[in-house]
């Protein structure tokens, strides 16, 4: 059964596309924690990241890094906080979450709103920091 996410990576489901590598692929959330609250997922529909054989899951991490360096230098803020909770969909993820504090990373939060404008703007700050 395809996840949301791969329906997003298939482009059956719209999403803020911010890069995509041969194995990777990352994008906004749409119900962020923080302006620039970005998910980086493996190409392959895995469940559980510590069950992605250890290439990819490298790969994964890698490519992870880049894609917090171009958030951190397209959204201000003091750090880029990293989440892996795998419960919400049977895809494995990171969240790469802008922050200013601790408390900028509780899931328990209510999620916030953007425009589509200020999410596009927001995709395109990130990716024009993107360096491969």
């Amino acid at each position: 059964m395809s996840t949301i996410f791969s329906k997003i990576i298939s482009g059956e489901i719209p999403c803020y596309k911010i890069a995509e590598s041969a194995t990777c692929f990352a994008f906004l959330d749409v119900s962020p924690l923080a302006k620039g609250h970005t998910l980086v997922v493996p190409k392959l529909e895995k469940d559980y990241i510590f069950d992605i054989e250890d290439e990819l899951h490298a790969d994964l991490w890698q490519f992870a890094k880049k894609i917090s360096i171009a958030v951190k230098a397209g959204v201000p803020c003091k750090r880029i906080g990293v989440a892996v909770i795998g419960l919400e969909v049977p895809h494995a993820h990171i969240h790469l979450i802008p922050m200013n504090k601790v408390s900028d990373m509780n899931f328990a939060m209510p999620k916030l709103s953007f425009s589509k404008e200020d999410m596009e703007a927001t995709a395109e700050a990130i990716r024009k920091n993107i360096t491969f």
